[in-house]
């Protein structure tokens, strides 16, 4: 059995041995921390430690049962199988049906999920006459689930000053009454949810000193993984089992601490020894990974943080390519850059297939544009722990709005919104109101243009709200008629109520449903602009939807493929890794996040996920940012991430320009759209290209008479670099053949584009 030592490093093998007391294993990214976890507790059975005393935490299933099934590898199932191992949550699920009496429970208590806390939430604001717009339900739920995890009971929350007059001031006075009620009803059902069996098992050991005397002397091992990730009520849990004995291993990398915002304190890992004085501290210092460049680039990031680990990460792979930077002028010619280069990588080494890729971006609103981008080259995609940008439940109900405006008798439209946001129009009403159009062979909209003649039965108050719906949809009928794409979506958004729900969530979910909400007009917007610069006079909804259907049902077309490019946030690659890795987006109040900028420690955190993001790479990592974002129907200029100079450029492939002004001197939001450019300067990623003197001829409006000829050459503010092949028609009716670099060939109307010419 003791050949499973032998392929350890001398760093590991320590970590592995040592059995004197504390231990913090500090596993740096790509050291084997799995490896040294699973030939520790082997290493412990070995030495004659009965399997059921020794309990080990995970954060997920999977990696509790691939530890398992590696132990089981060199100790043989049966051993395996009685070991105390599991995530928090199952383990201490466990103890607590065999205590279940102490606090009050049955053993045989049900485990709410999120739903059903969500429901029963949904039930009692209902109860309590409440407005569920101003306390909704998950808005709730993240509020008693903090609380939880702060180990904040109901009886606490009510007398906590801090938090009534946090309430207060967030027009949410009554929460405590809800948490209250929500416990008893808890209670009551012999029921707890998934924060409940962390509060509970706390509530447990401190009311019952000889229960947790018990298990202390039970369990004579305790390994905790991911120790950088552990909130408050964990890392307590923890403590009191292992304080007296003080036989505990935790195993983590301070800078990989990435989910403060579920409620993860760094300071948990960081003063472990201050807790533990004998602890013994071992580094995992060594990346099998990837390549040194890689590592030393990552390391000279992390190294500009202050609250941290002193460790230097090294690798002994082959040197490798440097971390390549580009630009791009904006975020569309960024997409596809990233699409581009992604397809030549692939095409030109053999070695590699597309699920040797991942693109890697800080928000889930800025994959519109990379899967975009994506399809045109018709690579196949897949969104890593989520759904791909139309799929997402925010963007179908928008979408659904916007379907019915086009056509008010889409049925399954018209019942995805009837009561988004809620108005008062529950099931029963759409059941009758879907019977009576049945029995009159009619579609939904006719029964609520005429509801008396076809004989719907409900109530005065049910048919007002029915009457208000159905007059709120034709007026955005109405408004469509006489507005462009962009501005109707915009208007139907605001008037519908979806923006005011969207601006009330606070929660990190709640963020993110706004991001991606605002990242679809911006695509409506960018969409209308598009097709005006090919000559249409106005684009409608009916336009974009077709396009949008377009692109969903491709994604039904690629699914089943296996070799795909994977997409997802810094934060769902933790724990994986890629032979290549883009990392896309790297922008002052992107990545670093806005919000982060007003916290120096925030700002640790976000330089720790591009750290992350950084060691998913085995063999190429690639950077990018775009200079400017289409943003609220206009231009937005971008300013690199500061992390970029954080990194040593010596590990960097830049282009020398790569932190001059965001956009050449002459291109800016508030100038004309066409314009000769007075200071020539290519996207950052070109060479510079020679200067060009200005023309008085030139024209400096979009009115005046145009000279462009075929040869120039131009830059679009989304398209990129191109070469003009054709022109044709003069005044407004100019048009332009130019082929871009990254766009492939287009045809433009002049007075609508948006070109700088070299």
């Amino acid at each position: 059995m003791e050949d499973y030592l032998n392929g350890l490093n001398d760093s590991q093998r320590a970590a592995v041995t040592y059995t004197g007391g504390t231990s913090l294993v500090i596993a740096g990214a790509g050291s084997g921390k799995t490896r040294v976890l699973t030939c520790k507790i082997a290493y412990l059975l070995q030495q004659g430690i009965p399997p059921q005393t020794i309990l080990a935490l995970t954060f997920t299933n999977k990696a509790a049962k691939e530890m398992k099934e590696r132990i089981a590898g060199i100790v043989g199932d049966a051993v395996a199988r009685r070991l105390w191992m599991g995530t928090f949550h199952a383990v201490f699920s466990r103890i607590l049906r065999s205590e279940a009496d102490r606090i009050g429970y049955p053993s045989n208590f049900t485990i709410y999920d999120s739903t059903d806390s969500k429901n029963l939430l949904k039930a009692i604001i209902k109860e309590m006459q409440l407005d569920d717009k101003e306390y909704r339900p998950g808005m709730v739920q993240s509020r008693i689930s903090n609380a939880k995890n702060a180990l904040v009971t109901c009886h606490r929350y009510e007398h906590d000053r801090e938090l009534v007059d946090y309430d207060i001031k967030a027009r949410i006075p009554l929460l405590r009454d809800i948490y209250k009620r929500y416990q008893s009803r808890c209670l009551q059902a012999g029921a707890m949810d998934f924060d409940d069996l962390l509060l509970q098992t706390n509530i447990l050991f401190r009311d019952h000193s000889d229960v947790l005397e018990k298990y202390r002397n039970f369990f004579q091992y305790i390994l905790v993984d991911e120790y950088q990730d552990t909130n408050f009520a964990q890392h307590l849990i923890v403590q009191r089992l292992s304080e007296v004995h003080g036989r505990l291993t935790v195993v983590g990398d301070d800078a990989q601490s990435i989910y403060s915002f579920r409620g993860a304190n760094i300071d948990n890992i960081l003063q472990l020894g201050s807790k533990y004085p004998n602890c013994q501290t071992f580094k995992l210092e060594r990346n099998y990974r990837s390549t040194r460049n890689i590592v030393d680039a990552a390391n000279s990031l992390i190294h500009k943080n202050k609250e941290q680990i002193p460790k230097t990460v090294y690798s002994e792979n082959e040197e490798g390519s440097r971390i390549q930077v580009f630009a791009s002028l904006s975020d569309y010619e960024e997409a596809h850059a990233v699409a581009s280069k992604i397809e030549g990588m692939q095409r030109g080494n053999s070695r590699y297939t597309y699920a040797d890729f991942a693109i890697l971006y800080r928000t889930n609103a800025q994959s519109r544009l990379l899967e975009e981008a994506l399809r045109k080259r018709g690579i196949a995609y897949k969104i890593y722990g989520g759904l791909s940008f139309y799929q997402r439940k925010e963007i179908k109900d928008v979408i659904a709005y916007f379907r019915l405006i086009v056509n008010p008798h889409d049925e399954e439209a018209l019942k995805r919104v009837i009561n988004y946001p809620s108005r008062g129009i529950g099931d029963t009403t759409v059941g009758k109101l879907s019977e009576t159009a049945v029995s009159r062979a009619v579609s939904l909209w006719t029964v609520l243009q005429e509801p008396a003649n076809y004989g719907l039965s409900v109530n005065a108050g049910t048919l007002r709200k029915l009457t208000e719906f159905r007059e709120l949809i034709a007026a955005f009928t109405a408004f469509a008629a006489e507005h462009p794409a962009e501005e109707t979506a915009e208007h139907t958004v605001k008037y519908s109520g979806i923006y005011e729900l969207l601006m009330q969530d606070r929660s990190v979910e709640g963020i993110g449903k706004r991001e991606n909400t605002d990242e679809l007009l911006k695509g409506i917007a960018e969409f209308t602009h598009i097709r005006r610069e090919e000559g249409s006079e106005q684009t409608s909804l009916s336009d974009f939807l077709s396009e949008v259907s377009l692109l969903t049902d491709q994604d039904k077309d690629t699914a089943e493929q296996t070799d795909r490019v994977t997409l997802m946030t810094v934060h769902s690659a933790k724990g994986l890794e890629f032979s290549n890795v883009f990392i896309a987006g790297l922008e002052e109040d992107l990545f670093p996040s806005a919000p982060a900028k007003e916290s120096p420690r925030a700002i640790e955190e976000e330089r720790r996920l591009l750290y992350v993001a950084l060691t998913r790479a085995k063999e190429n990592c690639t950077l990018s940012y775009a200079k400017s974002r289409f943003r609220n129907g206009k231009t937005t200029l971008c300013n690199p991430s500061r992390f970029l100079r954080d990194i040593d450029s010596r590990f960097l492939q830049m282009p020398d320009d790569a932190f001059s002004p965001s956009l050449p001197h002459s291109f800016r939001p508030d100038r004309p759209l066409y314009q000769q450019r007075q200071q020539p300067q290519a996207p950052s990623h070109l060479q510079p290209l020679p200067s060009v003197p200005s023309s008085s001829t030139v024209p400096q409006s979009p009115s005046s008479d145009i000279r462009l000829k075929a040869g120039d050459r131009v830059l679009h503010d989304r398209f990129g670099e191109g070469e003009v092949t054709a022109v044709e028609g003069s005044g407004g009716d100019a048009k332009a053949t130019i082929r871009f670099a990254h766009s492939g060939e287009k045809k433009i109307l002049l007075k609508f584009a948006r070109l700088t010419v070299f």
